[in-house]
């Protein structure tokens, strides 16, 4: 699947699919390759559809982390979870979203397994998959809102996941609309322009739920 570049005639003729392939998203990539090589640095395709640039994206991310913390299994784990937290996607096809929640989940589990054989265990895995399931959504990233069955859309909603500690996550959850700061959006309001210490306004989004901070291996407990 990795280097098909569609799944059928019709998917194209309905929806215009046509997966980048692996040659080029490398080429693309290498444009920033210092941002892929950040293990916290955020990415968001919004048409990521099987996930063949995040798939890459998060093989550089798990290299680094290997290099620099692979000699201590600990420290693998946690900031492997990072890397994994830092990737997000949209797509507006639910199996793609499967499939792309799936492969980035096999890519962190095979290197995860690997590395820390010891340690490795299925709280930590079942954090990962949590995590997957709420940085990839199903959506329409044009109207910015899920694609659901009924008539009144909801707004997409990403999760922020920050580590204060090291060990612990904290999870703010944002909404897409208001993270682009769509002036032209009823989620828009005046209040949220501020001032930096250069005199520039900034906007600053607010937080639609907020959770406190627990464990990385228990993140997928605190809902």
């Amino acid at each position: 699947m990795e280097n098909k570049q569609t799944k059928s005639k019709q998917r194209v003729v309905n929806h215009g699919e046509v997966f980048t392939a692996e040659c080029e998203v490398n080429a693309m990539l290498n444009l920033i390759k210092h941002e892929t090589e950040r293990i916290d640095s955020r990415f968001l395709e919004p048409a990521c559809g099987n996930g063949n640039f995040l798939v890459e994206i998060l093989r550089r991310k798990l290299a680094v982390v290997n290099s620099r913390y692979g000699k201590n299994a600990d420290d693998y784990e946690r900031y492997a979870v990072v890397a994994v937290s830092s990737i997000y996607g949209i797509d507006i096809l639910q199996d793609n979203v499967e499939e792309c929640q799936s492969r980035l989940f096999t890519i962190f589990d095979s290197e995860y397994s690997t590395r820390c054989r010891k340690i490795a265990n299925n709280d930590t895995r079942d954090a990962v998959r949590f995590i997957l399931g709420r940085n990839i959504l199903c959506g329409n990233a044009l109207t910015m809102k899920c694609n659901e069955d009924t008539s009144d859309e909801a707004p997409i909603v990403f999760s922020e996941w920050t580590s204060p500690d090291g060990y612990k996550i904290k999870r703010h959850e944002y909404i897409f609309a208001e993270l682009l700061n769509d002036q032209t959006s009823s989620l828009f309001n005046s209040n949220d322009i501020h001032i930096n210490d250069k005199g520039e306004s900034v906007f600053i989004p607010h937080s639609t739920g907020e959770y406190p901070p627990v464990h990385y291996r228990r993140v997928h407990l605190n809902e």
